[in-house]
């Protein structure tokens, strides 16, 4: 067995780490325990003392228990439904032989550039009271209700085909690790595909798809944006209800039971997902892998069908997509009628994104906080991760276990904790009430950012070559220079990744930003659900189309660069073209 690594005591530290840490320690007090202690004393104590008064009130209100339950059986649902959309989507680009891979490929991949705020209100044009869709079914079938996309099962539908992301990259990672001669050997003994599938397959990846369906119930309970633009009064969540509850303050103590309710199973399924990973790894343990090859479906009635299948499920996602990019570029008479003709094109909404104010500043905003939290995250996590890395004792495990606090809390529960914290001046934050400010919403993205970027900058630190920096030490070289000259430039790729896929992650936020934004510097998110209101207007609707084309553009540069190795590609493809030139 290897000897465990020695614990390191903090002997000759910096001063500039030590100020560090103490500056650490206080963002972490202030902004992280403080905020979910103030939901904790919301909930539990009033003036006289502890009461239980507040959780008495949830379970005696009808609407809040109607949020709850509509939240359990959405995220039931959803688990269910996404599982067999997200499976199947998978077993149609690496299993079976489907023609039109790329095509599906491509269909697949959408909802990791259009999602959240931007699908909803996508889909809401599309297929909502006065979507595109609707006014074209309805004149088919008149007698079909205008609001037919709406409640529990639009819901539903929207996130089952919105949730499959996790599906489409590390449960797809995951299956094109299973060896192929298991395949291949139960196919020999008789084996049918259907019975491979479902006795070889799937088993083989267990660990990782009750990861998916774990996170997807903790989806569906949290959710936001689909049930508040698509749901309706008739199927509200406890998403909604606590943004609806934080806005009135006299019921700010309900809204803090519910995400405390939400918190309460985000540790549940925390657990469930830590001994799920403990259970290991259940792939083929074969020295020499073969790849998976890909198999036809010899029936000729099932495979029209998957083929069917296949393709219905891409069109699904690409439909509003096509609309929304297709309906940025026509002028205000045809997004209100819904009617396309060649006429219809113009860049009027682009010029007015570039040249107006009201309607660029929006966009601006976003753009400016996502990308200074996301540096600010980065350049904290890259230090913090460094000193857990290099002094391992009982000080740095706590520090690592408090950087995971966001992980374990929701964000929903965070953001409230933070307006009830700071409605008024603490001593903490110098006296100040910080509540409506334009730093809130700031430091919100900020924590929530840290624990995914202080996981993988920490796991990219031991790529370093060890003897490199003790060959700069021997030479006399100080531990800044040794960082700056040797290690950083190892660990760069992770870091900038980081901050693009930080960036992209809060560029179109509304959950967060809806608690906290200042009115003087709106997100586009929070504008986006604003402008699909039905009294924003044919301009908010455009405007709308306009930021979400300009939000997938800068989202599909990060996919491209980040998860598909685009910077070599790009060297890949100007290499040949140099070569035809020639």
């Amino acid at each position: 067995m290897e000897e465990a690594a020695p614990k390191k005591r903090f002997k000759n530290v910096h001063l500039g780490l030590l100020i560090f840490l103490i500056l650490l320690g206080w963002f972490i007090t202030a902004f992280m325990i403080v905020p979910n202690v103030s939901i904790l004393k919301t909930v539990f104590f009033s003036s006289n003392g502890f009461t239980a008064d507040t959780i008495k009130k949830i379970f005696h209100s009808t609407r809040a228990m109607r949020g709850i339950k509509n939240s359990f059986i959405l995220a039931v649902c959803l688990t269910i439904t996404t599982t067999i959309v997200g499976v199947l989507e998978v077993l149609f680009l690496e299993y079976f032989k489907i023609k039109g891979k790329l095509f599906l490929n491509i269909c697949y991949m959408i909802p990791l550039v259009f999602g959240g705020i931007m699908l909803a209100n996508g889909y809401l044009f599309t297929y909502g009271s006065r979507g595109f869709i609707t006014r074209f079914i309805s004149s088919v079938f008149p007698s079909l209700p205008l609001n037919w996309f709406s409640g529990f099962w639009a819901v539903l539908f929207l996130m089952t085909f919105a949730c499959t992301t996790n599906y489409m990259i590390f449960f797809r990672n995951a299956f094109k690790s299973i060896d192929y001669q298991t395949v291949e050997a139960a196919k020999g003994l008789g084996a049918s595909n259907f019975v491979v599938l479902t006795r070889v397959v799937l088993p083989a990846l267990k660990p990782i798809l009750l990861t998916c369906i774990i996170l997807l119930f903790q989806t569906g309970l949290m959710a936001m944006s689909a049930p508040l633009l698509i749901g309706g009064k008739n199927f509200e969540t406890i998403g909604p209800l606590i943004l609806t509850f934080t806005q009135r303050p006299g019921s700010r103590n309900l809204a803090a039971v519910l995400s405390l309710f939400l918190g309460f199973f985000q540790l549940i399924l925390l657990y469930i997902v830590q001994r799920n990973e403990k259970k290991g790894n259940y792939l083929s343990v074969s020295k020499v892998k073969t790849s998976l090859q890909l198999t036809k479906i010899t029936n000729p009635v099932m495979n029209g069908v998957a083929h069917v299948v296949a393709y219905v499920f891409a069109f699904i996602n690409l439909l509003p997509l096509i609309i929304v990019i297709l309906f940025s570029f026509t002028d205000y008479q045809t997004i209100s009628s819904r009617q396309l003709t060649m006429n219809s094109f113009s860049l009027e909404n682009y010029q007015k994104i570039l040249t107006d104010s009201a309607a660029y500043k929006p966009f601006v905003t976003s753009v400016i906080y996502s990308f200074i939290a996301a540096i600010i995250a980065v350049t904290m996590m890259t230090i913090a991760a460094r000193i857990v890395f290099k002094y391992r004792n009982r000080w740095t495990e706590v520090l690592e276990i408090l950087l995971h606090i966001p992980w374990v809390l929701p964000g929903l529960m965070f953001a409230l904790g933070l307006v009830l914290a700071y409605s008024s001046p603490k001593w903490i934050v110098f006296n100040q009430s910080l509540t409506g400010t334009l730093v809130i919403m700031l430091i919100a993205y900020t924590v929530v950012m840290l624990p995914n970027t202080f996981r993988f900058i920490k796991a990219s630190y031991y790529a370093v070559d060890q003897n490199l920096e003790d060959a700069a030490k021997n030479l006399g070289a100080k531990p800044f220079y040794t960082f700056v000259k040797i290690v950083l430039p190892i660990i760069l790729p992770t870091i900038l990744a980081m901050v693009a896929i930080n960036f992209n992650g809060k560029l179109g936020d509304y959950d967060l930003s809806v608690f906290l934004y200042n009115p003087t510097a709106k997100p586009v998110g929070v504008v986006i659900r604003s402008n699909s209101m039905p009294e924003a207007g044919v301009e908010g609707i455009a405007l709308n189309f306009v930021y979400s084309v300009i939000l997938m553009m800068i989202n599909s540069l990060v996919f491209f660069f980040v998860y598909a190795d685009g910077k070599n590609k790009l060297k890949q493809w100007m290499a040949k073209s140099k070569k035809v030139t020639r």
